[in-house]
């Protein structure tokens, strides 16, 4: 039985196509997938996102545990509301998860994770915690509301609590404030500047409907999708997973080897695969012939077969194919081969590799 989030009667107030994600049903659209994803790119779009599960930890080691949980170090949050994303990995260094945390004072923090991975991600964090004087609560009181595109902010600061709305307009990027039991982040999923905002899920419909009256437009899983793939940004049980480690999922920026000394779980595991030249490479790429780039779809080198889609589509604002692949390390002492294909329905079809994001704010990041 799937679940459904407090907005779900508004969803369906408002004509939307639902579908299963992640145990959840959820939207996919509300009629139109371009049109909401041109409106987080050129206005406001309103996603909901209560379907993600805040994680709270609490402690007087609460950072050392952390600093052990995560590749990503949270001793760079050096004030209250500072954020940085992660991977949470197994032993082996394969991505159980990947999240957002939240310093909220010395001994408190908030991580958000992915709903298809909730359950196992806090079973795992339980099991890692035994040795912390610190708790782990999952907040399923809460509901979560992304507002994104480039009036997003200035939208939405006038229907935040007072303390908020007045933090809003200088809030950093990847910074949050906290007011009672809301927390509202400069963060987001779509490469758009825009808001997350987590609050008690009694009041989410409230907000949803002023959010939408001040002319923030439903968006749906569809949406969400393609603006993602637009801004090069990972899907967790696509792009990585437990049989990846971010060093082959073009995450390697977001592992802190410094100091040498942190001990994290999985860094001896990555550390040999950092100088291992079999090392598979994480890459974009642009469709230049005809066809639709989807995921599990072969990639070939020069005619020999190199690497796999992991995460395709049509990018509305570029109106082409992108999409993000693993490949195979270039041949010994051979330079990087042009001649790229992806199969599509048996077709060989070609493409181009590029460095991601595609769209960043709106503007296209790689040449046509």
């Amino acid at each position: 039985m799937t679940s459904k989030t407090p907005l779900f009667a508004e969803h369906q107030r408002l004509g939307a196509r639902i579908v299963p994600f992640g145990g959840w049903d959820m939207p996919l659209h509300y009629g139109s997938q371009i049109e909401e994803h041109h409106a987080v790119r050129r206005a406001a779009g309103l996603f909901d996102v209560s379907h993600m599960r805040p994680v709270d930890i609490e402690g007087p080691q609460a950072e050392a545990f952390l600093r052990h949980l995560l590749a990503n170090d949270v001793a760079k949050l050096k004030t209250q509301g500072k954020a940085l994303y992660s991977c949470l990995l197994d032993e082996r260094g394969g991505v159980i998860d990947d999240l957002i945390v939240y310093r909220l004072g010395a001994e408190r923090y908030r991580a958000v994770v992915n709903a298809a991975t909730a359950d196992k991600d806090i079973v795992w964090m339980q099991a890692q915690a035994g040795a912390f004087a610190v708790s782990l609560a999952r907040r399923d009181d809460l509901a979560m509301l992304a507002v994104q595109g480039p009036q997003a902010r200035a939208l939405a600061a006038p229907r935040l609590p007072v303390a908020a709305r007045a933090a809003v307009a200088d809030l950093a990027p990847f910074s949050a404030v906290e007011d009672g039991a809301w927390l509202v982040a400069r963060t987001g999923y779509t490469g758009e500047d825009g808001l997350e905002i987590m609050l008690p899920g009694s009041e989410a419909v409230a907000l949803w409907q002023a959010l939408v009256a001040a002319g923030a437009r439903p968006c749906g899983l569809g949406a969400r999708d393609t603006l993602r793939l637009e801004a090069g940004m990972n899907l967790y049980g696509q792009d990585m997973d437990e049989t990846t480690t971010p060093l082959e999922s073009g995450l390697g920026w977001t592992i802190a080897w410094e100091p040498a000394t942190r001990a994290f779980i999985g860094r001896e595991a990555l550390a040999a695969q950092r100088e291992d030249p079999a090392r598979r490479r994480f890459v974009g790429l642009l469709l230049t012939g005809p066809g639709v780039l989807r995921a599990h779809q072969p990639l070939y080198r020069g005619g020999t077969p190199a690497g796999e889609v992991t995460s395709g589509g049509f990018s509305p604002t570029l109106g082409r194919s992108i999409g993000l692949a693993r490949i195979a390390p270039e041949p010994a002492g051979g330079a990087e081969v042009a001649d790229w294909t992806v199969e599509i329905r048996g077709r060989q079809v070609p493409v181009r590799l590029v460095r991601p994001p595609f769209v960043r704010h709106g503007r296209a990041c790689i040449e046509p």
